[in-house]
């Protein structure tokens, strides 16, 4: 509590911070903005609402927000080959596809988030890394920290601690990059790996990298810190105030349309619905009765729907009539385990009364289920 009161007592000089009705209607030249809320939902939509609402031939805007802990993938990407989904459920964090390209990664509260919004004319992220950069080395010059030719921000010429996305629009353009703080790396490589075997897509993969949090090089930094000395070397570069105007990004006044930006995030349309197309060749090795069954299962996924799905089951361990009815009904389905749960349960009812018919049903459908 005594070190936590000294680092702030260290950093009087913090800008300003305050809420405003109308941020886009300021003077023109460029303004700071910052998120109250920590859902990655309503801040990745306060992106899009940026993006396709202000006039950024007046205003450069940058977006500083962070997340409680989710998990965000690029664009193109597909969630069953970046993460472990399981886990995810299992430790109630969220999953968010983004609007631009690029990896995955992921967000908690030990991880900052910048958005660099310009003009398409002016979008330059070599600039903006350069920026951050810059900001780092006046707050702590001994920090050895740059910028590599894959647009990452590196310390110790070794760790990652920034990565890159961005999108270009017809006239407006932004870029995103994260920043390593404090964030739970035991969770981040947990999640970041997903355990799916023979998925073939032409998703955009994620590449992994070593990791390292900026607190771990030095422990008397505060986010808090971190978030104003990059505002402050914005607000120097832009010849602007040195002023953070915060927003909450659940305020329909100042945001119009802003809570069905954030919905559409949320749906399984979006979030799933939205990967490319894939497929996938596995095997389930079964146990059932002290022996292994080798079930082979192969499916076309199109827009998170499994669009050909085929079971390669021994003879005679299920009644062809309940087979082809299970393959049937998943054909069109969603690849999800929720669906295909409510799916095995009402087909359940089509099984004789046979104790170990039910044994077998139960094992396959478990899993199918697993397999999501």
């Amino acid at each position: 509590m005594v070190l936590q009161s000294l680092k702030n007592c260290l950093w009087l000089p913090c800008v300003l911070r305050t809420p405003k009705a109308c941020f886009w209607s300021t003077a023109s030249g460029g303004l700071i903005i910052q998120s109250v809320s920590n859902d990655v939902y309503q801040n990745l939509a306060v992106e899009d609402w940026i993006h396709d609402h202000m006039d950024l031939e007046k205003q450069q805007v940058l977006f500083l927000w962070r997340n409680s802990p989710a998990v965000v993938i690029g664009r193109h990407q597909n969630p069953w080959q970046e993460c472990n989904l399981k886990l995810l459920r299992q430790k109630n964090i969220k999953l968010a596809r983004r609007r631009s390209g690029g990896g995955t990664v992921y967000h908690d509260l030990g991880n900052i988030n910048l958005t660099f919004f310009t003009t398409r004319k002016k979008y330059e992220r070599m600039e903006n890394l350069k920026l951050v950069v810059k900001a780092l080395k006046a707050l702590r010059p001994p920090l050895d920290v740059h910028v590599t030719d894959r647009y990452d921000i590196l310390l110790d010429r070794k760790y990652k601690i920034s990565g890159t996305a961005a999108k270009l629009g017809r006239t407006s353009a932004y870029h995103h990059c994260t920043l390593l703080c404090n964030a739970d790396k035991f969770v981040l490589s947990s999640v970041l790996k997903s355990p799916f075997k023979g998925l073939k897509s032409n998703a955009t993969p994620s590449v992994p990298a070593l990791v390292k949090n900026l607190f771990e090089e030095d422990p008397s930094l505060t986010s808090e810190m971190l978030l104003d000395a990059i505002a402050k070397e914005y607000a120097m570069q832009h010849q602007i105030d040195h002023h953070i105007t915060l927003i909450n990004p659940a305020d329909e006044t100042l945001l119009p349309g802003i809570s069905n930006k954030t919905q559409e995030l949320q749906t399984w349309e979006w979030v799933y619905g939205k990967t490319p197309k894939f497929s996938i060749s596995t095997c389930l090795n079964m146990v059932y009765k002290d022996s292994v069954l080798d079930v082979k299962v192969n499916m076309d996924v199109k827009h998170g729907r499994i669009e050909v799905c085929n079971i390669d089951l021994p003879e005679q361990w299920l009644p062809p009539g309940l087979y082809s009815e299970l393959v049937k009904s998943l054909t069109g389905s969603k690849f999800c385990p929720n669906e295909t749960t409510t799916l095995v349960t009402t087909l359940l009812r089509l099984c004789p009364q046979d104790d170990e018919l039910h044994s077998r049903w139960r094992l396959l459908c478990e899993n199918m289920i697993r397999l999501m």
